[in-house]
């Protein structure tokens, strides 16, 4: 039995067989992606998944981690969160191999890592705006900290997607810019984390409960991305 039949048969011993046709209601929970990614598997103008999570209050801090697994050499987005004021609110970019590209409220900072072709790269991004710190890691191991935005506030609401650039809420995709390939553990936190928690994050076992997670990951697709093992 699964956990909305659960609330449902719940709901009824508790409150009679009338409940359900009143206010009474089963949320189903989002599922648990743990053991698997989503593939993008060609180019495309559209093709993307969009987060459901609906964010009531601005973000003065912000973490996001995410694995990713792909040999393209051209640029492509991997996270995009646009408000209806600033398209790239936040954008994790890799412009080419061997950089990464943070963009908060249009300001970008990159890191360069090693070039890796044929792996899995796993990185998380952290902001702070009191300070502007911004924390980096790839595959676990920190990198020297940079600093952008410094007293910026992240705005709401959000069109948060995976695989493709926004330049207008929701929309204004360019398919060169888009990912072919897989992304999973996909984490998003409104605090910073901990070198700890973030080897955590990696092996889908986080400390700190996120905004929304593998775990618990509500996802819509759009156009050609499928959930594979």
């Amino acid at each position: 039995m699964g956990p909305l039949q659960l609330c449902l048969l719940i709901l009824t011993a508790l409150l009679g067989p009338t409940a359900l046709q009143g206010a009474a209601t089963c949320v189903s929970p989002p599922p648990d992606l743990s053991s698997s990614v989503f593939v993008f598997p060609r180019e495309s103008q559209n093709a993307h998944v969009q987060v459901t999570t609906k964010l009531e209050k601005p973000l003065n801090n912000f973490t996001v981690c995410l694995k990713s697994y792909t040999d393209l050499t051209r640029p492509y987005s991997l996270f995009s969160y646009a408000t209806r004021k600033q398209s790239n609110e936040i954008l994790l970019f890799k412009p080419k191999p061997g950089q990464y590209d943070l963009n908060v409220g249009n300001q970008v900072l990159s890191f360069t890592v090693p070039e890796i072709l044929g792996g899995a790269q796993h990185v998380c991004v952290s902001w702070e705006s009191s300070t502007g710190i911004v924390s980096f890691w790839f595959n676990g191991n920190p990198w020297p900290r940079k600093g952008l935005q410094k007293g910026y506030t992240v705005g709401v609401p959000a069109s948060i997607l995976l695989g493709q650039d926004q330049d207008s809420f929701g929309g204004g995709f360019d398919a060169k810019q888009s990912f072919v390939g897989e992304i999973s553990s996909v984490y998003m936190w409104d605090t910073g984390i901990s070198s700890g928690e973030v080897v955590s994050a990696m092996y889908d076992t986080p400390v700190q409960t996120p905004i929304f997670g593998w775990k618990n990951f509500p996802y819509k697709i759009v156009g050609e991305v499928y959930l594979k093992p």
